[in-house]
């Protein structure tokens, strides 16, 4: 058993057969096994997501300092540095739940097909203690009484398209994964008032008008915004169905994991712009006071030095 398998396939396979042997429908445990996995990762979820907040928020600040160096890349880098540090912000900080998601789609890849077409080797991943669990126990000794179904209906070891045929449940399934997709990207992307076509700046910097590259990014990022889930439709259509359904749930807890973290952080915005505003009004209306009493300490001597 290669490396991959022992410390990343095994530890992911018996966790969903440990669901499995509690909730012994496929597309459930499938679904149960995704959520526990974002909620491990919340911790990182939310750096991530300040992380992406902080970049798109000193965007204007990065351009600002590539056209004051743009003739000087080293004194570029530097100030890039100094204002990465400054709002305590890592380059590449954003990628870290992208490059833990990474091995555990490819780990579950590799779980689906072993649950498709490899069930008689089941024995050697299990761990002897899922093994003790009857519904773990009895699929080891008989690979043929698993139940592959989503709610009964959905066979998630078929494909949506094959040489077989389309079948639609699992293409309409392979569309919503997409859109969960779209629309999970679509929640984090920078908004930006341009509507302009990269070609349109294209045409502009070939007339010697230099291009805006944060105003590029915001382009580039809207379109690949739109490519990645039709690409990620087009390659899940062609995989197991289970696939498609991790892919699915990953995406709607996603969202609604951004959805919470930035609805807080919104609630902490304002509690500290109230904390503020109340802060700066205790300090006006002492100053008020301050005054009030000089001035009644000013009339007082004045009325003194007259009589």
């Amino acid at each position: 058993m290669s490396f991959f398998d022992e410390f990343i396939v095994r530890p992911i396979l018996n966790l969903l057969m440990a669901i499995y042997s509690l909730i012994p429908d496929f597309g459930i445990s499938i679904i149960v096994f995704t959520i526990l996995v974002r909620l491990l990762l919340w911790p990182l979820i939310k750096k991530q997501l300040h992380q992406a907040k902080a970049m798109r928020k000193m965007q204007p600040e990065l351009a600002k300092i590539k056209k004051q160096y743009a003739k000087n890349p080293q004194m570029r880098n530097l100030a890039m540095m100094e204002l990465y540090k400054k709002h305590n912000i890592s380059a590449f900080g954003s990628i870290g739940v992208l490059i833990i998601q990474l091995p555990i789609l490819i780990a579950m890849y590799r779980v689906v097909q072993i649950f498709v077409s490899s069930r008689a080797d089941l024995g050697k991943y299990v761990y002897d203690f899922v093994k003790n669990l009857p519904v773990a126990n009895n699929l080891v000794n008989n690979p043929d009484q698993f139940n592959q179904n989503f709610l009964g209906v959905i066979d998630l070891t078929q494909h949506a398209v094959s040489k077989d045929g389309v079948i639609i449940g699992l293409l309409i399934l392979a569309g919503v994964a997409a859109y969960l997709q779209y629309l999970t990207s679509k929640q984090l992307s920078p908004q930006s008032d341009s509507k302009r076509k990269l070609r349109d700046i294209l045409a502009e910097a070939g007339g010697g008008k230099e291009a805006d590259q944060s105003e590029v990014n915001a382009i580039m990022t809207r379109k690949m915004m739109k490519f990645m889930p039709l690409m990620m439709f087009m390659v899940t259509i062609y995989l197991p169905a289970a696939l498609a359904l991790y892919l699915a749930t990953a995406s709607a807890v996603g969202y609604l994991q951004n959805h919470i973290i930035l609805k807080q952080d919104s609630l902490e915005m304002e509690a500290v712009a109230n904390k503020k505003t109340a802060s700066q009004k205790s300090i006006a209306s002492a100053k008020t006071k301050k005054r009030a009493k000089q001035a009644t300490e000013a009339r007082i001597t004045r009325i003194k030095a007259k009589g």
